[in-house]
């Protein structure tokens, strides 16, 4: 697969300074912006899915005419939240 290149980017002098000062051992400055762009590009895309599943459930709810209440799903979030802190400690 042959690759591609972003185009050349402007900064200030202090922001690449405060990022070659952050880079890890043996982290190359494009590294750096690569990984960022990829973070980036990857919440974007998980906040794209998540109000694309927001709108479809909104959708469902209309048609049946039957809606979870905030307190039903706060305590599925405490709960899904309760189980990745155990599993989390359980790594450790």
């Amino acid at each position: 697969m042959k690759t591609a290149t972003f185009p050349p980017l402007r900064v200030e002098p202090k922001l690449r300074k405060d990022v070659e000062r952050l880079l890890g051992p043996g982290e190359t400055l494009s590294m750096f912006v690569e990984n960022a762009v990829r973070e980036v590009v990857e919440r974007r895309t998980a906040d794209a899915e998540f109000g694309a599943r927001a709108l479809a459930s909104r959708e469902v709810g209309r048609k049946t005419g039957r809606y979870q209440g905030a307190a039903s799903v706060l305590r599925d979030l405490k709960a899904q939240a309760a189980l990745a802190r155990r599993r989390q400690d359980k790594r450790r």
